[in-house]
């Protein structure tokens, strides 16, 4: 009989040992899914860029187009780039050869600081965008309305509400080719920022939303504010703005165009203020001319129609003018329903006599319009009383 040792059992077992390390299952699975994810990243731009174009391209009125999508995973964003929208000028599909909006960058991203509020909702940047509204050419036909859903889009885009907006170095253009001379006007240096637009800060206030904006124009500064509840189905909003010390002799081709004189000097300026709330809005606009002197053209270049509009023009600049500033100015006011305003002409005669004659309008912004109070007529003016005002218009109606 034999006996065999603890030893010899040990060295006659066939070892067996767990698949482990690289031949793992487990770890093989890890291998394709992170593959998976991998290839998922590489083509995920292509399927972005491919639905951004699918909706551009379905846009009424536009047809839009984009060059390419960064994906930013860790921060929640997508960056679109080299985005183009050109407006369909009639029914044949001809396209305008401006583009209505392009810009090299928009950034749409989580906003992270509301996260830590408690809400998911998004935010947009936009780098150097620029829009242009070009004037068209219409004989014997009416133009064509614009039956964009540009708010839509913006949705589709974005899958979270956005709360924060903001443009960077942004330009606005107005264009006329058909003028005579042709015209391109601008605002550049345009930044745009606004804020808490879906009320994120659960603020109580009327209006929880502000936008600021700034700019430049020829010489001049632009700036505006604007406090707003962007929740409210109508408009219901406070804002000021003013754009100040525009050289007029840099706008010649404006005066040219649309007045059919020039200026060898001038400087203007614009201040206003406007309310809404409840389908209703009120306010004023306050243009302020200083320092005109219009160009009076020599008798053996000019037609004589010209030379007499030319003169009519300097004279009532002159007449009109405020001998101790200088300045040419009135206050327009306007009040009504949105989709029914309307203008007190005769109180802005009377502002502008009253400049000239009386005492000077201040170059600023009044404080005499917010939510509260849209309206800032006190007294009516003698041409009011003699001519009537809003009232005749009340009457009627």
């Amino acid at each position: 009989m034999q006996y065999t040792t603890a030893e010899d059992k040990k060295e006659s077992t066939p070892v067996t040992r767990k698949k482990r390390g690289f031949r793992s299952p487990l770890f093989k699975a890890f291998v394709v899914i992170f593959l998976v994810l991998i290839a998922f990243r590489l083509i995920l731009p292509y399927i972005v860029l491919n639905y951004v174009n699918k909706k551009l391209a379905n846009l009424k009125e536009y047809y839009g187009h984009v060059n390419d999508i960064d994906i930013a995973l860790f921060r929640g964003a997508y960056v679109i780039k080299g985005t183009e929208l050109v407006k369909i000028g009639n029914d044949l599909g001809d396209k305008d050869t401006v583009p209505f909006f392009r810009t090299p960058a928009i950034d749409l991203s989580v906003q992270w600081a509301a996260l830590f509020k408690g809400k998911i909702v998004g935010e947009i940047y936009v780098e150097d965008p620029v829009l242009n509204f070009v004037k068209g050419k219409h004989k014997n036909e009416d133009a064509k309305a614009d039956t964009a859903d540009f708010s839509q889009l913006i949705k589709d885009l974005m899958p979270l509400t956005v709360n924060h907006f903001e443009i960077t170095n942004g330009e606005i253009h107005y264009i006329d080719h058909f003028s005579n001379p042709s015209l391109d006007l601008a605002i550049k240096e345009l930044n745009i920022s606004a804020d808490n637009l879906t009320n994120v800060n659960d603020s109580s206030k009327l209006l929880p939303a502000r936008a600021v904006a700034n700019g430049k124009a020829y010489g001049g500064e632009f700036k505006m504010k604007i406090d707003f509840d962007a929740l409210q189905k109508q408009p219901t909003f406070d804002m000021s703005a003013e754009i100040t010390q525009v050289n007029l002799v840099e706008l010649n081709d404006f005066l040219k165009a649309y007045g059919n004189f020039d200026v060898n000097k001038g400087s203007f300026g614009m201040y206003t203020e406007f309310a809404g709330r409840n389908g209703e809005f009120g306010g004023y606009v306050k243009p302020i001319i200083k320092d005109i002197d219009v160009v009076q053209w020599n008798k053996e270049e000019g037609d004589f129609a010209q030379i007499l509009w030319e003169s009519v023009v300097g004279g009532a600049a002159e007449i009109l003018k405020n001998r101790n500033r200088e300045q040419v100015a009135t206050k327009v006011n306007i009040k009504g329903r949105f989709d029914d305003p309307s203008i007190n002409l005769w109180r802005t005669i009377s502002f502008l006599l009253r400049n000239a004659f009386v005492h000077a309008l201040v170059p600023a912004i009044d404080n005499s319009i917010n939510i509260h109070k849209m309206e800032d007529v006190k007294d009516k003016t003698l041409l009011e009383r003699l001519f009537g005002g809003d009232d005749k218009k009340k009457k009627k109606s």
